[in-house]
Parts: C-alpha cells; sequence; structure tokens
C-alpha cells in the first residue's frame, strides 16, 4: 500500500455486450454471480463461432447499455445512430468461448443488421441464459493503479489507462502488484467482500486502444518481459475472485484486505 491512506474505488467498469464499449457506472451491485448487468450479451457469426475484439477490434466502438434482467438493450453507434428496444428471443444455442461452453438465446430484432453492417461481416447477437455472463466462477476482476504505472514505465510510455483490461474495480493507492498479494485472502470493497482467487491471464486484446479497438502497444511482451510466464504460457496482470459477501460498491469505496 502506498502512503498511510487506504486504497479507493478509481474506477468501475461493465460491458453489457461482450467486447463492445465499456460502461462507466458511478455505483454497482455486485451480486454472488457478479454484475448481472456485466456480459449479458455476446456475438457470434453465421456459423456460430464467438466473436470479440480478437476478430474485430473496432466493435469497442459501440456503446451499450442494459437493464438488469437483459430486458432492453441500447445500442451507439460511433456516427450517432442509436437502437434501442426490448429484448426478443429467439433460438437456443451454445457456443465455445475459449475454455468454457456458453448457452444463451438467439435475440431477434435490429441490433444484429446494424451490428453486422458496422463489423463488415455478418453477426448475430446472444443474450446469456443466465445473469452473469459466460462465467462459471470468478465473477470480479481488480486491478490497482500501481501495476498500471509500472507497466507504463517498463513500456516506455507516459501511462497506460486501464481501460485496456476491461477489469470490474480500478483501485488507486496501491503499490505496484499488490493487489497479488490479496490472493488466498478476502478483501473488503464497500459493502461487499470478495475472495481473490488467482491471477488474471491476459490476451492480445490488451493492446488495443480501448477507444479504437487499434493495436498501438504491445501490453503482452511488456509484461511477459518484466513479470515472465506462469506455468509457461499465461502473462498475468491483476486479479480475479470470488464474491464472498453481496452488496454495493461506489466510486470512492475504501478498498480493505481482511486476511
Amino acid at each position: 500500500m502506498s502512503g498511510d491512506a487506504l486504497p479507493r474505488v478509481r474506477r468501475l467498469s461493465i460491458a453489457p455486450v461482450r467486447s463492445l464499449g465499456l460502461r462507466h457506472p458511478l455505483s454497482i451491485d455486485i451480486t454472488p454471480l457478479g454484475v448481472v448487468e456485466d456480459r449479458r450479451f455476446y456475438l457470434i457469426d453465421e456459423t456460430g463461432r464467438f466473436i470479440d475484439r480478437t476478430v474485430i477490434g473496432r466493435l469497442v466502438q459501440v456503446e451499450a447499455d442494459t437493464d438488469p434482467e437483459g430486458s432492453r438493450l441500447r445500442l451507439r453507434f460511433p456516427d450517432g445512430e442509436v437502437i434501442e428496444d426490448e429484448v426478443w428471443l429467439g433460438d437456443r444455442v451454445t457456443t465455445e468461448v475459449y475454455d468454457r461452453t456458453a448457452e444463451g438465446q438467439v435475440v431477434e430484432g435490429p441490433w444484429a443488421e446494424a451490428l453486422s453492417a458496422f463489423a463488415g461481416r455478418t453477426l448475430r447477437l446472444v443474450r446469456t441464459v443466465r445473469p452473469g455472463g459466460t462465467r462459471r466462477s470468478n465473477a470480479v476482476s481488480l486491478v490497482g493503479d500501481g501495476s498500471l504505472a509500472e507497466l507504463a514505465r517498463q513500456a516506455g510510455v507516459d501511462a497506460v489507462d486501464g481501460r485496456r483490461f476491461r477489469m470490474l474495480i480500478e483501485v488507486e493507492g496501491l503499490a505496484p502488484h499488490e493487489e497479488d498479494r490479496w490472493i488466498g485472502g478476502r478483501v473488503a470493497v464497500g459493502e461487499a467482500i470478495l475472495e481473490i482467487t488467482k491471477p488474471t491471464a491476459r490476451c492480445a486484446i490488451t493492446t488495443q486502444d480501448p477507444d479504437t479497438g487499434v493495436r498501438d502497444l504491445d501490453t503482452l511482451r511488456t509484461i511477459i518481459g518484466y513479470r515472465g510466464l506462469r506455468d509457461g504460457r499465461k502473462a498475468d496482470f491483476g486479479v480475479l475472485g470470488e464474491v464472498a459477501r453481496p452488496g454495493r460498491v461506489s466510486l470512492g469505496d475504501e478498498v480493505r484486505p481482511l486476511t
């Protein structure tokens, strides 16, 4: 911990549609499944293959918003076009999302056509059957400002935008990678208590500008260069956790290690 003051929540980030632009609410309600609006929707192509920003980086330019039930969806495109309506569900689908299987239903309506036109290829929108998105564990994620500052120093740049890592909670007032020392313990964040379980293995999406989706910083090479690889293949940055006690978390809330 840097200084005598307790660390505090600096930014909150959720993505109602996985790989689309982030929202930064002033407060979130963390349930046992995480934030129920987060990653409630995802994208597939016409073959049913999962599509994210490793395939189409510019998807991040589209803003998305939904309600806790996932019953309405609003998309805002970079040209100012807004599509908002109730969510109507069609066929049930299963999708391989990296190392797990997601279950959802295809969303009928105008969103898929608009996203396909923007992406330049056929896309379909899917709503997950259960809140919590495609996750089956580790519903929360966290990174400290000290880690971002150290990454910037190692990369030879003035700063690294934490949005690259799309973490639920960004914390200010931490030493570099101090959050790693919380693995195996519990941390109080606002009204919630999180059990920090493991480091977060990063992917190529972190190399992309968080506003444009254009690759502009080799975060992975830098992380590997000064932190090495876990199990010979995982470049870790930030931590994951389970929800030990649900509760509301707001900007400015104290972050206190408990064990």
